[in-house]
């Protein structure tokens, strides 16, 4: 099954290079990726973006986490994207399921429909000696 990352990844690429964005965590990184004639602004965690096209890369992020959100559920449905995120976050090994919450607040799931699949999956679990 795929992650949410593989549904983004091309496009995220794409967006960083139409918006004159990279990732740089040093000054010999910047200078490196910098082109000439574009000011740029350090958004967070080492993304430097071209200063005029900050809404553009914000918004294009945001229009492509909600494509590949749809896509992920069309595609997985949502208790299977709620089971491998589960799974992702070692719910079952830790007995607590708040990060696997927060990876799907964009889904739309509920905690109680996170829960209920925690239940169904811990069952299968245990019954296959998994954890």
């Amino acid at each position: 099954m795929k992650y949410l990352s593989d549904y983004t990844k091309e496009k995220t690429t794409n967006l960083l290079n139409e918006c004159n964005a990279f990732f740089a965590f040093s000054t010999s990184q910047f200078k490196e990726s910098k082109k000439d004639g574009i000011k740029y602004v350090n958004l967070q965690a080492g993304l430097i973006c071209d200063k005029t096209k900050v809404k553009d890369y914000l918004n294009g992020l945001d229009q492509i986490y909600k494509e590949a959100i749809a896509q992920d559920i069309k595609e997985n449905g949502l208790d299977k994207i709620i089971a491998r995120e589960l799974w992702n976050y070692e719910s079952f090994y830790m007995m607590d399921y708040s990060d696997a919450i927060a990876a799907l607040k964009g889904y739309g799931v509920t905690e109680q429909k996170v829960k209920e699949i925690f239940e169904i999956e811990l069952t299968i679990a245990i019954e296959k000696d998994l954890i």
